[in-house]
């Protein structure tokens, strides 16, 4: 199956290969995440797995969470996720997944949240030239027209404007694990993931691996 993890980013840093060249890494502490649920097709239908990640104090809970981790056997976690299976079975209620499932020069994804720059115009959101800088011309920095005159008298689905900047769930699709420190369950990744210091990760098994 899949191996998934959930984690944070630590941040960036650069490393030697046995090359000795430099190489620009992502640093991010993943797992440990213990098993929390196993759903199956005859009883939820579909195949999945539920893992947690990061302690959490039972007073900052729901009686109903709390409920759900008594029923696993495991410590309350503040995070939960799912991910889909094949449902050959091969995790159990109460399992905890590592860093060790990985190894370097694994093909994996990373999803993550990104950045937010909040409302942009856009000249910065979409990198439009924008208008003459000299005076007078009175289009600086606008997007120029939007709508039509008659037909079909609105403006189009889709239409690059000024709005809300970032802050969107983005997936960094086959990067490259330079190294794996499992007593301090860090994964150095190579290049940048999406996201600023200390935001949640995901780190899973490359869905669309292309091999150099």
């Amino acid at each position: 199956m899949n191996v998934a993890l959930l984690g944070k980013k630590i941040g960036m840093t650069q490393v030697f290969d046995d090359s000795n060249r430099l190489i620009p890494v992502t640093v991010i502490e993943a797992g440990p995440c213990p098993v929390t649920q196993v759903k199956s097709l005859d009883l939820d239908g579909y195949d999945a797995v539920q893992i947690g990640y990061r302690p959490q104090k039972e007073h900052r809970l729901s009686k109903a969470a709390i409920g759900h981790f008594s029923k696993a056997g495991v410590e309350p976690q503040s995070e939960l996720q799912e991910f889909r299976t094949n449902g050959e079975g091969e995790l159990n209620v109460g399992d905890v997944l590592t860093v060790e499932k990985f190894e370097a020069g694994q093909k994996i994804d990373v999803v993550g949240t990104s950045k937010g720059h909040g409302f942009q115009g856009v000249v910065k959101r979409y990198g439009f030239a924008g208008g003459p800088a000299s005076h007078g011309s009175m289009f600086h920095r606008r997007g120029g027209s939007y709508g039509m005159c008659q037909w079909p008298g609105h403006v189009i689905k889709g239409k690059k404007m000024p709005g809300h900047m970032g802050d969107k769930q983005r997936t960094v699709q086959n990067l490259t694990i330079v190294k794996v420190v499992p007593e301090k369950n860090l994964i150095l990744i190579k290049g940048s993931v999406p996201g600023s210091r200390g935001s949640m990760l995901t780190v899973r098994t490359a869905v669309k691996n292309k091999t150099a």
